[in-house]
Order: C-alpha cells, then sequence, then structure tokens
C-alpha cells in the first residue's frame, strides 16, 4: 500500500464557527480533519504533517516559498508516493502555481481545500482529502506537475482560477477544462497537461506589484510602485494587452528604472499579443521592452515575476520564461 504525505496548510477545510462571534475561524487539527475521510485506510497510508493552520489571505510569498521547500523535503523520501497539501481557497491558485514552477519531481503533488467549513451542512473538505489522496497514489497521476483537487476534478496549477465565492465547483480552468476527474476513488484523466516551465531557485523577490487597468486610468499607479522602489510591476491591460494612453509615460519611467513590466489581460480567457499600433496599444508596449504574459491571470503573472527575478536580474532570461 503506498503511503502519502498529507500536510496541513489552513484553510477553510481547518475551520468551525466559533459561537461567540458568529463566524468561522481555524480551529481543527489535521488529525481531526482526517478521522472524517473514513475508509481512505483502505486505499493508502497517510502520514500526516502540520505546516500551518493560516487562512488563506494570511499566505505571503515568503510563505509560499518555505511551504515549496517543506514539500520537496518530503518528496525526497523513497516511501513517499505523492503529497497532498490543503490549503485556503482564497489564494490556494497562487500557490499551487508557485509550487508547480519551482518543484521538480514525477511524484504526485496535489493541492485541496474545502468550500465549506466543518459546521456547515455539506461540509466537502473529508471528499476533497479523500479524492486527493486517491489521486495521489495513482501511477497515472506521475509527472502531470502540481494540481488542484475539488469537488472531483482536477485541474492544473497553471490552467486553474477560482471563478465563484461560494460554489463547490468553484476552481476551473477557463482556457483548456479540467485534465482530469476522480470517479468511484479512480482517476481519469481527459487529456495531457501542458508542457511546465520550471524555476529552479530558493528566492523570491517580493517586491513586485499588480495594477489593473480601468478606463481612464494615468500613471499613478506605476509611479507609486516607483517611488516603492519596486523591482517588477504586472499590468492587467485591457482585451489583447492595451492600456490607456495616459499610463505610457508611467511605463516609460519604470522601465527607465530597470523595472520589469510585465502585461497580461484583465479577460477571463485569451492570450496578449502585439495586435493594435495606437497609443497604448499592445505594439507600442512590445517596442518599448514591456513583456507579454500570454495566457496568465496577473495574479500568476506575478508569482511567475517575483520567482524569475528571484532566480535572476537578466531581462532576456525573463523574457524567455514568460514568451518562449
Amino acid at each position: 500500500m503506498k503511503k502519502v504525505a498529507v500536510i496541513f496548510n489552513g484553510g477553510t477545510i481547518s475551520m468551525k464557527v466559533d459561537h461567540r462571534i458568529k463566524a468561522a475561524v481555524p480551529k481543527l487539527t489535521g488529525e481531526e480533519i482526517m478521522s472524517m475521510v473514513t475508509g481512505i485506510e483502505k486505499h493508502a497510508e497517510i502520514e500526516c504533517f502540520t505546516f500551518s493552520n493560516l487562512p488563506g489571505p494570511h499566505i505571503t510569498p515568503k510563505k509560499m516559498m518555505e511551504l515549496s521547500k517543506y514539500i520537496q523535503n518530503i518528496l525526497k523520501r523513497e516511501d513517499i508516493a505523492g503529497v497532498v497539501v490543503t490549503h485556503g481557497t482564497d489564494t490556494l491558485e497562487e500557490t499551487a502555481y508557485l509550487l508547480d514552477l519551482t518543484i521538480e519531481s514525477d511524484k504526485p503533488v496535489i493541492v485541496t481545500g474545502s468550500m465549506r467549513n466543518s459546521s456547515e451542512l455539506g461540509y466537502d473538505g473529508p471528499a476533497n482529502l479523500a479524492a486527493s489522496i486517491c489521486t495521489a497514489i495513482s501511477e497515472k497521476s506521475k509527472n502531470k506537475g502540481v494540481m488542484v483537487c475539488l469537488n472531483d476534478e482536477l485541474n492544473c496549477a497553471s490552467e486553474v482560477t477560482k471563478v465563484h465565492s461560494m460554489k463547490l465547483n468553484t476552481f476551473q480552468s477557463p482556457e483548456f477544462g479540467p485534465i482530469g476527474i476522480i470517479d468511484n476513488n479512480e482517476v481519469i484523466f481527459h487529456r495531457s497537461s501542458l508542457p511546465k516551465v520550471k524555476i529552479c531557485t530558493d528566492k523570491i523577490e517580493e517586491n513586485v506589484y499588480l495594477i489593473k487597468c480601468v478606463t481612464g486610468m494615468d500613471s499613478s499607479f506605476i509611479d507609486f510602485c516607483i517611488n516603492k522602489e519596486a523591482k517588477g510591476i504586472v499590468i492587467e491591460g485591457f482585451g489583447r494587452g492595451n492600456i490607456p494612453p495616459e499610463m505610457i509615460e508611467g511605463v516609460k519611467r519604470a522601465i527607465d528604472k530597470n523595472i520589469v513590466v510585465v502585461i497580461v489581460s484583465r479577460c477571463f480567457q485569451g492570450r496578449v499579443l502585439d495586435t493594435y499600433g495606437y497609443a497604448g496599444g499592445g505594439r507600442q508596449l512590445r517596442n518599448m521592452g514591456v513583456i507579454f504574459g500570454d495566457t496568465l491571470p496577473g495574479q500568476k503573472a506575478r508569482i511567475k515575476l517575483m520567482l524569475a527575478l528571484g532566480k535572476c536580474r537578466d531581462l532576456s532570461m525573463i523574457k524567455n520564461l514568460f514568451e518562449a
């Protein structure tokens, strides 16, 4: 029987309602949660670890890097077939993507959580844990990179995003759909995962900002980032990767200060491209030296840029990580 490491890292899956304040707070230990995953001992041997008991919004990029190193140490053990990590759903996709970029192993790494706390009817934590463990022990799950498992669906960490504030099927991959499902405790993959980019580094540059474009925006936020001595800025532009013309001077000032600027789209689907040649259009940004972030949403492009800057400050190498 295969052994799976289950790393408890907080989130709604570890919460219950505190009746004094009438709100959910971290309460459950990993052992208490695992006791609700009935019958799992027939499928896998479980070894529990506790990394943190933090809510999703309390997770920082530095904490994500610490978690990556923690997981990598466990994966080195020959007796561990795979790893399951719990996480708060608010920032789960960012952590999962960082893990996907930094962990090199053929062993499955599955990130899961729950949308309902243990005081609610229909608490989904135990079911999500069971499905994640079944995924971790499957031979089919090897070399798939980090996957996210909730609601009996599997999504690649590089593709998944949280699309709804409360539904159980909130984690979806808008561009390509789920990579597979768990049916009757068996993993079924519908397609192969996309080629994986890896950024081998143990450092992360946290001084990276994300700016979302809206109509009429000027360079004020960009100038704020410059004054904060930012090392990188991700801009969520319109459509194909365009920005209001009033932002152009700010982008120029940032690039002149050797700040790496990456453009992505605020659209739910599709990639950025230098299609438009007007002031603020993608072609002007490309000619200025802005890096294009393909289909990544802003939050993931920021994580990728943080890791890229942690690894090196070579603009051509960073550009290659995003555009190759």
